[in-house]
């Protein structure tokens, strides 16, 4: 029924404690589990091949991208339910149970996510509403902080914009109909993209707070630190091209700026960071964007 499918890379740590919470969550459904190595070379392939035999790895001759990646394992799938894991997160028996439940009872949802929460007890903003840049400064600064103290005394589902790609589970039918994952995203803003067309789709997205899981973040992106920033604006980049008007995407390409311009000024920022933020960043944001429907 179920089909979880998580994207490794160089994530050796946290398998064992991921794979072994995943087993207790999903054992009642009968679930099938692969497991995308993105070309690591922490030895997490020969770990899993010893470790895990009733895993099904696929090893990847590169390191495709976290979209690729989870379009891979879905195409060698069976399940009619998708659950798509990050690697550092730990479920608790019952949380696989309270999304497919959910699913269950509404034919219209296409998507269901759960409460995030790190190992310090602090919950992770995991779903948003519609993006743009004043939405996205307004969430961060405004939202985000306020959800944050509000999360641990939630107990009714919420109809929300998009759902973390950390965990997520869908339709097979309803993923498929919305085009998969968009391999241009390496990392980062492909799930929020997915979403999109997801609703776009006709279906509705809900954040369910009872079903919780704990989640690391940034477990493989942590040790590249900048390379990860610069990712990360590539793909927001990318993202307000495709579905954000071009307003919102001057005002990025401003504010992104003002942002590289302040951390050279106040030293924040040392000469590899400098060049690869001219080399690699610059160029998109010389480039005028335009509207790309999905």
């Amino acid at each position: 029924m179920i089909s979880v499918v998580l994207v490794n890379y160089n994530d050796r740590p946290h398998l064992e404690d991921c794979l072994t919470s995943l087993a207790d969550s999903v054992c009642q459904f009968g679930a099938e589990v692969i497991v995308v190595d993105n070309f690591s070379i922490d030895g997490s392939r020969e770990y899993l091949e010893r470790g895990f035999p009733g895993v099904k790895l696929i090893a990847n001759p590169v390191n495709a991208g976290f979209a690729a990646g989870n379009n891979l394992g879905a195409r060698e799938s069976r399940g009619d339910y998708l659950l798509f894991l990050n690697t550092d997160t730990v479920l608790y028996p019952e949380t696989v149970g309270f999304l497919l439940e959910e699913m269950m009872r509404n034919p219209d949802v296409g998507a269901v996510g759960p409460a995030l929460i790190r190992k310090d007890r602090s919950y992770q903003v995991s779903f948003g509403n519609r993006v743009s840049f004043f939405s996205q400064i307004w969430q961060k600064y405004a939202l985000n902080p306020c959800h944050k103290r509000r999360l641990p005394g939630l107990t009714k589902k919420k109809e929300v914009g998009w759902l973390s790609g950390a965990f997520f589970l869908t339709r097979r039918d309803v993923f498929e109909k919305a085009g998969c994952f968009d391999e241009n995203f390496f990392i980062y803003f492909e799930d929020i993209d997915l979403c999109y067309r997801i609703r776009r789709s006709g279906y509705r997205l809900v954040f369910l707070p009872q079903a919780r899981a704990i989640h690391e973040g940034g477990a493989t992106t942590a040790p590249l630190a900048y390379r990860s920033r610069v990712e990360y604006v590539k793909s927001q980049l990318y993202f307000y091209g495709k579905n954000c008007s071009r307003t919102s995407q001057a005002l990025l390409r401003i504010y992104l700026r003002c942002g590289f311009f302040m951390g050279s000024l106040f030293g924040k920022l040392n000469a590899e960071e400098k060049t690869l933020f001219r080399s690699e960043i610059g160029p998109l944001l010389r480039k005028r964007g335009s509207k790309v429907e999905a």
